[in-house]
């Protein structure tokens, strides 16, 4: 199946389902416990040193991998059903999928409920360019689905950060070439441009964060 269509079941499957974890951010849920892969040479990456306001919640900070695990953020990721849908889409793509898959490159995945993704004024794989220039049939054909492809791929890549930990203030580029940073605003981490809130991390692995957005990133070229 193509990833075009295998994104579009994704979303209207999400639909019907109801609609984490750096110490540094104020307010999560102990993630679920996950079944360390075989060990490897690779080492877990060390915990971050930033420490933002206690969570007046009283929820207890997750931890860091038990040493020497080899748990990573595609076994992860899609063990939260709030962000299955864009969990999908980092299937989809494959400079993402592959760059979830790699110990060796730390990531912060941003990923937006399922709510935030549906409630779109049109779907990630849609760009009203395509509409104005092609008119109805813009997704029409192998030309078509490679076209909604590339526009997955811009949307997927936009909630992608090649780095963590990742600090609060510090500017970086997402996979899909567009600047972001975080703010901690009164014990909430507050993405920008945009002012996005993450609502919680999912998990924090060897290679990375999965953190949880109440809203999506600007995506558009």
């Amino acid at each position: 199946m193509r990833p075009f269509a295998i994104a579009t079941s994704l979303l209207t499957s999400g639909l019907l389902i109801s609609s984490s974890q750096a110490h540094w951010i104020p307010v999560f849920n102990k993630p679920a416990v996950v079944p360390a892969r075989p060990s490897s040479q690779q080492q877990p990456m060390d915990a971050p040193g930033i420490q933002l306001p206690p969570s007046s919640s009283g929820d207890a900070p997750p931890s860091a991998p038990p040493p020497g695990s080899d748990v990573i953020l595609s076994d992860v990721l899609s063990l939260t059903r709030q962000i299955n849908i864009f969990a999908g889409f980092t299937r989809d793509i494959s400079s993402v999928s592959t760059r979830l898959d790699t110990t060796a490159l730390n990531t912060t995945v941003l990923a937006p409920v399922n709510s935030a993704i549906s409630d779109l004024p049109r779907k990630p794989w849609e760009d009203p360019k395509d509409y104005a220039e092609l008119g109805t049939s813009a997704y029409e054909g192998q030309a078509g689905e490679d076209r909604a492809s590339r526009n997955l791929r811009r949307f997927t890549e936009a909630h992608v950060v090649p780095t963590s930990p990742w600090e609060e203030g510090e500017k970086v580029k997402s996979m899909g070439g567009g600047e972001l940073w975080w703010e901690n605003r009164q014990g909430k981490a507050i993405l920008q441009p945009g002012n996005v809130e993450v609502d919680r991390v999912v998990s924090r692995v060897a290679n990375g964060e999965v953190w949880m957005l109440k809203g999506v990133l600007n995506y558009a070229s």
